[in-house]
Formats: structure tokens, C-alpha cells, sequence
């Protein structure tokens, strides 16, 4: 991970702008409805999302992206089962670029320094790591910053796929890349001003090809996990009571 000390003091909150891709059919999940839409601990996923950015910046503008046909099922969900503001929402498009694109639509960088880009399905990040990525963010020595976490796994690279053989790697050089990613926010709305590509996976896939490849990690969290799959509803509920703890410093 990054170690150098910021240059920079971190951005006032009030100048940090969240945006919540929750725009997904969660086609993977296998439900009836959308990942982002389920029930963790008695409230739905995008709800402990959006609260989670609410208790960490206080005044930050928030902008949740939804898909169209959903939009109306999430403002009653929050006004007669959560009795929580729903915010303020823009519509998805047919890729995460172009949903990430139609929120950056919404911003201007006159009002705003940093971006966060957010997953909606990614109900547990900390304060601390909210905070710890607007400050590398605004480092002006780095072009953005990510939260990554060391791989475990042993990894193995695919050399040949029409055999299935492969060779070791070493997992020492690796991370895995989550999310909140910060970015100031006129360097992110110029990259995304490119035509869409295929290879542009997330936030910083799109800044590294537009040239603005200076992109510092920051540690993540094991409890920071994105809702991909049922069982990840019951380890984030053990994960929910866990982080509950007095004792627990995530």
C-alpha cells in the first residue's frame, strides 16, 4: 500500500460529493429483486449504503444512481418501510460507465473538489476508510485514490485456454480493489468525456486510460465486502453484529 504522507489537507466535506451506483439487476444474485434492494438485518442493502455515507460526511452531497424502473419502488420503500430520505437520484444506463457518467452529469467541479464513486451493494464501509480515501484523494501528487485489500488466495495465470494451463504468480505484487474510489472531481469528468471501452472495469480503469494513471491505494477492509451472491447477506449480517462491538476498531 501507498505510505506517503499527504500534501495536501483533506477536502472539507461540504466540497466531497458521493456518488451511489445502485443502478444493477443484480442478474447474479438470483432474487426476485435486485441485490441493492434486499434485506440486511431488516433493511435493505442501499439503505445501510446510503447511511453509512451520511454518518461519515455529514453535509456531503449524495447522489444515488437507480435504474428507471426501480426508481419509484425505492422513494415509497423509504418513505413507508424506512421513513429515510431516498435522496437525491439519477437513472442508470446500460453500463456501469455510463451510470457513473449520468450522476458526474449532475456535478460541477466549482462546487465540488473530490468524487467519491461508490458501489451501492457495498453496504460496510467505515468512516475511517471513507475519510482515508478523500484525503489521498486530495493529494495533488496522485491523480485518485482506492481502497485494496492483500489477495490471500494463491493465484495462478492462465497461459494457454484452450488447455486450461497456467503458472504460479506471485500474490505478494497484487491487491484487490474496492470501493469508495476518490478522484478530483473535473480530473474524473474529463476522463469519462472518452467513448466508452470495454476494458473501462471501474473509476480508475477510466483515469488510467485517459493518462491520469497516478493512482494510490489506501488499506481496505475485510468487512468491506460487495453483495455479489446470497450468502454474502449472512456474512455481512455477522460482519454488521461484529462491527457493532464496542470493541471492534474496522
Amino acid at each position: 500500500m501507498s505510505s506517503t504522507p499527504a500534501t495536501s489537507a483533506p477536502a472539507s466535506f461540504s466540497r466531497v460529493a458521493v456518488v451511489i451506483v445502485a443502478g444493477g439487476t443484480g442478474n447474479r444474485f438470483g432474487a426476485s429483486l435486485p441485490k441493492q434492494y434486499c434485506l440486511l438485518d431488516g433493511k435493505p442493502v442501499l439503505a445501510h449504503t446510503l447511511e453509512a455515507f451520511r454518518s461519515a460526511l455529514p453535509g456531503a452531497r449524495i447522489v444515488t444512481v437507480v435504474s428507471r424502473e426501480m426508481e419509484d419502488f425505492w422513494r415509497v420503500m423509504c418513505k413507508e418501510a424506512l421513513d429515510i430520505d431516498p435522496g437525491e437520484l439519477v437513472h442508470g444506463g446500460s453500463s456501469r460507465w455510463e451510470s457513473t457518467g449520468n450522476a458526474l452529469d449532475t456535478l460541477d467541479p466549482a462546487d465540488f473538489d473530490i468524487v467519491l464513486v461508490h458501489d451501492g451493494a457495498r453496504p460496510l464501509p467505515s468512516p475511517s476508510l471513507i475519510r482515508a480515501v478523500i484525503e489521498k484523494a486530495s493529494d495533488h501528487d496522485v491523480d485518485g485514490a482506492v481502497p485494496a485489500v492483500a489477495v490471500t488466495d494463491t493465484l495462478r495465470l492462465i497461459t494457454d485456454p484452450s488447455t486450461g494451463t497456467s503458472s504460479a504468480v506471485d500474490r505478494s505484487l497484487y491487491r484487490a480493489v474496492q470501493t469508495p474510489q476518490g478522484f478530483r472531481l473535473a480530473d474524473l469528468k474529463r476522463a469519462f468525456a472518452l467513448p466508452w471501452r470495454p476494458d473501462f472495469t471501474d473509476e480508475a480503469s477510466v483515469m488510467t486510460i485517459a493518462g491520469m494513471n497516478r493512482i494510490a491505494m489506501v488499506e481496505g477492509s475485510p468487512f468491506n465486502i460487495k453483495i455479489t451472491h446470497p450468502a454474502d447477506i449472512e456474512i455481512a449480517s455477522v460482519y454488521l453484529r461484529h462491527i457493532a462491538s464496542p470493541a471492534t476498531d474496522r
